[in-house]
């Protein structure tokens, strides 16, 4: 069965204005980029553009929705038995979107799209975190006390901006499991403040 011509210039616009959106965050700061920019650089009109976004913050949150989308499928067939997985699953899914987690969360970014990320991990954590804690190796739900949830998702995000701008030095593994051992300190003498 064939798709319809529209649908295909649709998916073509997306493409064209998020490669133009990464590729002017990767030239200058995203707050400072306008419409008129990202249409020149896509080669499309505004109007093309103002079919489907309201504005470059709603660009960034589809394409934001749907990375989180596909994270969500992946990390799906895992049981939270498996934290060590998701976690796995979690900086292959960022390394696969490197460069729009680079271009968003790098110094170019938006502190904005920093906070938004920020929220999303608070999402993933209270509903699938769990982390290994003591010397016992039991598994633990992950508090969802905004003060550890906060300071949890910064630590986070900051080891993705590390991690990108590093050039990728450690491999997604690698990185996740520092990420999930940091993290199973840090809870772990976060437990101990009730």
């Amino acid at each position: 069965m064939t798709r319809p011509v529209g649908n295909l210039r649709v998916r073509r616009t997306q493409k064209l204005l998020r490669e133009a959106l990464i590729e002017l965050i990767e030239e200058q700061s995203f707050d400072a980029l306008t419409i008129g920019q990202i249409t020149e650089r896509a080669m499309i009109s505004r109007a093309a553009f103002y079919r489907t976004y309201q504005d470059k913050y709603d660009l960034v949150e589809q394409i934001f929705a749907e990375a989180m989308n596909a994270l969500h499928e992946a990390i799906g067939e895992l049981g939270l038995e498996h934290p060590p997985a998701i976690w796995m699953t979690f900086f292959e899914h960022i390394a696969s979107y490197k460069r729009l987690y680079r271009a968003l969360l790098g110094r170019k970014g938006s502190p904005w799209f920093v906070q938004k990320m920020q929220m999303a991990l608070i999402e993933l954590l209270a509903e699938r975190g769990r982390l290994p804690h003591g010397k016992d190796g039991a598994i633990h739900p992950i508090h969802t006390d905004t003060f550890i949830t906060d300071i949890t998702s910064a630590m986070i995000v900051k080891a993705i901006t590390w991690w990108l701008e590093q050039g990728e030095g450690y491999s997604a593994q690698e990185i996740a499991r520092r990420t999930s051992r940091l993290m199973a300190v840090f809870f772990q003498e976060a437990l101990t403040w009730q």
